[in-house]
């Protein structure tokens, strides 16, 4: 069984100031979003201009922070948030959505097409190629933070990775089952769990993004891009959710699936209905 490598969250320490790996995944994320931008500015296959990507970026920024924290407070932990609010504005302790940031996005290009009097659908479409990459820094945030980790599997299994920071989750499994995992833990004084973060890292950064760039090489109907990639990204969540650890303040909900399931089929189900929509409209 690999042991995960528990790195230190904090890449710089500046006296009172710290610069963490977590930020600087985000960072990078932008980074490559604006060079993947001007490339496809490049192409000419958009009413994008350099000067339009730059300040989409701002509209971008606001909407994954904002939108990515109000949909960890209202989609995961609302009683918690409710009687502590001061808590919502404390993001460095961690509590983004995935979901919550699309939301956030959605209403960014919407604003953003609004104020430069673009068509909402093309925003949409320019935008979608992009993102890939930085869902996948930011599962290589998750996975340095050591958060995120897995369920329990197989100590045998090639995968199999322990987390220090799950300790109190696998002492508790251990006590449920100690016939079953007690040897493991005299051993490891850790379960055998999935790297998850570094499947998503792959499925929904680096295949989807695989999957969008070679789509677009080609001109496409209006909207279906972003379809795609709304199928694309709802399908690859759902998928690694099997190897997931809930939440432990949710668990699985109904049909035994979680949250990030439930939240996911929406974008599956609208994903795949826009996509042939599109095609069929522009035929």
């Amino acid at each position: 069984m690999m042991i995960h490598p528990n790195f230190d969250p904090v890449l710089v320490h500046l006296g009172p100031l710290a610069i963490r790996w977590y930020a600087l995944s985000y960072i990078v994320g932008f980074c490559l979003f604006i060079w993947l931008g001007r490339r496809r500015i490049r192409s000419g296959q958009t009413v994008f201009t350099n000067e339009l990507l730059d300040d989409f970026i701002t509209w971008g920024v606001f909407g994954v922070i904002l939108g990515g924290r109000l949909g960890y407070v209202l989609f995961y932990q609302p009683a918690f948030y409710l009687s502590h609010p001061l808590e919502i504005l404390k993001v460095w302790q961690g509590g983004m959505s995935f979901h919550g940031g699309f939301v956030g996005v959605l209403v960014a290009m919407l604003l953003f097409a609004r104020r430069h009097h673009l068509r909402f659908w093309g925003v949409a479409d320019f935008v979608a190629p992009l993102v890939p990459l930085g869902l996948a820094c930011g599962r290589i945030g998750n996975f340095i933070n050591g958060e995120l980790w897995g369920r329990v599997t197989n100590v045998d299994a090639f995968w199999a990775m322990g987390f220090p920071h799950a300790r109190e989750e696998d002492m508790a499994l251990v006590m449920q089952d100690p016939q079953k995992w007690l040897p493991v833990w005299e051993k490891f004084q850790m379960l055998p769990r999935h790297p998850s973060q570094l499947y998503e890292f792959l499925l929904e950064g680096i295949v989807l993004f695989v999957i969008m760039w070679l789509f677009v090489k080609k001109p496409r109907p209006v909207g279906q891009t972003s379809m795609l990639f709304l199928l694309g990204y709802g399908v690859f969540r759902f998928i690694v959710e099997f190897a997931r650890e809930p939440d432990d303040f949710l668990g699985l909900l109904a049909m035994h699936m979680s949250m990030g399931q439930w939240l996911s089929l929406p974008m599956i189900v609208i994903g795949a209905f826009g996509f042939v929509y599109a095609g069929k409209r522009a035929k």
